[in-house]
């Protein structure tokens, strides 16, 4: 047992009137705490049920996500354009409506815009479909590089990828926590405003609940993290919805005021249904379909999402701009030949053949 931790736990978990909040460096020990294992299993799971239940403060997020730089891997980004894209949503996955983040990578790629994606496989309290699945079907075997190779590729490409399972088994082994105690805990909303990137880059954080994004406002404050993007996005996901309006979040560096950003697909032409969830064979075909060219119901999301982010970016003076140059990425191609690039280079590193 560790009685560090144990006196920490102690504080978040005394009930509704003796309980206190944690400083930034004790937020931050008990993180490392439960990712190094020095603290017990009961331990943690009397942390995250507790924590879960008070809800946790901006300062205690800021002092675990500064546990998660310190212990976590992160991407070396080299010189481009535009500033690595970091896109940041609930690890656990999807169940009800199809990921577009795939296409719109490929879009921002296509653009020579680098992108960052973290996550793992299938994860409690969802077990829905994780980035990492859609990738393999579509011929990206990201799972199997180590964290050296994903650099390389990263190099190479623009195109990140950290595999928790991989890349920050420590990390990893907090997992079966979820299931045990059946909700999702505070790490999961570490995962939201975690960037594996070091120097500067964009943040785009997907969120469900407002609180969420009141949170990580004041949390990106303590941290200096002056140039993010919050999207109210499917399943707290960074995919903006064509079936509602797009609530967004905009700081830009030297600003202190949050943007607020009301985007309604019809003003685009690009109002419809959200494409439902799909069994990830059929949603690598459907994605297929899009990369050949097809303005499919998912190729209209695609480039939705991806004319806002080449504008967000900085690779569109305007949304409408962006939504011509996507348009035009997906159609002609080029975001097709993204794809081939990264097949390619993970076949130099890894010596796997490449899928047709």
């Amino acid at each position: 047992m560790s009685d560090a931790f144990r006196t920490l736990l102690k504080k978040v978990g005394s009930g509704a009137h003796t309980s206190d909040t944690l400083s930034r460096e004790e937020a931050a020990t008990a993180t490392r705490l439960m990712l190094q294992g020095e603290a017990t299993p009961a331990q943690i799971g009397a942390f995250m049920i507790a924590h879960r239940i008070r809800r946790p403060e901006p300062v205690e997020l800021a002092g675990m996500l500064d546990a998660y730089d310190q212990l976590g891997p992160a991407l070396a980004p080299t010189k481009t354009s535009y500033l690595p894209t970091i896109f940041s949503m609930p690890y656990d996955g999807r169940s009800r409506t199809a990921p577009v983040s795939p296409l719109t990578t490929l879009i921002l790629l296509a653009a020579k815009a680098p992108v960052v994606l973290h996550g793992g496989d299938r994860m409690p309290t969802k077990y829905g479909l994780p980035l990492i699945e859609i990738w393999q079907k579509l011929g990206l075997p990201l799972h199997l590089l180590n964290f050296d190779q994903a650099q390389q590729l990263f190099a190479a490409t623009g195109f990140g990828f950290v595999y928790q399972p991989n890349h920050f088994p420590m990390a990893q082994t907090l997992v079966p926590y979820r299931d045990q105690i059946g909700k999702r805990p505070t790490i999961a909303t570490v995962e939201l405003m975690w960037s594996p990137c070091c120097g500067s880059h964009h943040l785009v954080m997907g969120f469900v609940h407002p609180p969420t994004e009141d949170r990580a406002q004041i949390t990106y404050a303590l941290r200096e993290q002056s140039f993010y993007t919050t999207v109210k996005g499917l399943e707290g996901s960074c995919d903006l919805p064509r079936s509602r309006t797009a609530i967004i979040g905009l700081m830009n560096p030297g600003s202190t005021e949050l943007e607020r950003l009301l985007l309604h697909p019809r003003d685009f032409g690009l109002a419809g249904k959200d494409v439902s969830d799909l069994p990830v064979a059929e949603l690598a075909v459907a994605i297929e379909s899009a990369l050949a060219g097809e303005i499919t119901p998912l190729a209209q999301s695609a480039i939705w999402n991806g004319g806002f982010y080449l504008w967000r970016c900085g690779a569109a003076d305007s949304i409408d701009a962006g939504l011509t140059l996507a348009k035009a990425l997906l159609t002609d191609g080029k975001a097709q030949t993204a794809l081939n690039d990264v097949k390619q280079a993970i076949a130099s590193l890894t010596a796997i053949p490449v899928a047709p």
